[in-house]
């Protein structure tokens, strides 16, 4: 597969997981919880099968620093959902780590350091 797919997905998806997330953390009701977790949890997958594609495709399957730490990144977020429904009294935290795990992994695609 072309790489340009590979890269559309994985930002559709972030931009997905990213929506859902802070809906969670905006309003962690009960009722939305089952699925706000189908839908991150899907986004979550999405984004990993085609953040290791592009690794595939672009750099033969070789894992660099800032690909490690865009993948610590993708899992802090991808936790983050599910821990709003389980303590909502932490949102406001939650939120901050959520926007750094974003910042920290824009980072690592835009500086790419060696």
């Amino acid at each position: 597969m072309d790489p340009v797919y590979y890269k559309i997905l994985h930002v559709f998806s972030l931009l997905v997981l990213t929506a859902w997330t802070f809906a969670a953390f905006a309003n962690p009701a009960p009722e939305t919880r089952r699925q706000t977790l189908i839908v991150t949890g899907i986004a979550s997958l999405l984004m990993l099968i085609s953040g290791f594609g592009m690794v595939a495709k672009l750099y033969g399957g070789h894992l660099a620093g800032w690909m490690i730490v865009k993948i610590v990144c993708w899992l802090l977020f991808s936790v983050l959902a599910g821990m709003a429904y389980r303590r909502p009294h932490l949102r406001g935290k939650f939120a901050l780590i959520g926007f750094s795990a974003l910042l920290i992994a824009l980072v690592m695609v835009y500086m790419r350091p060696v």
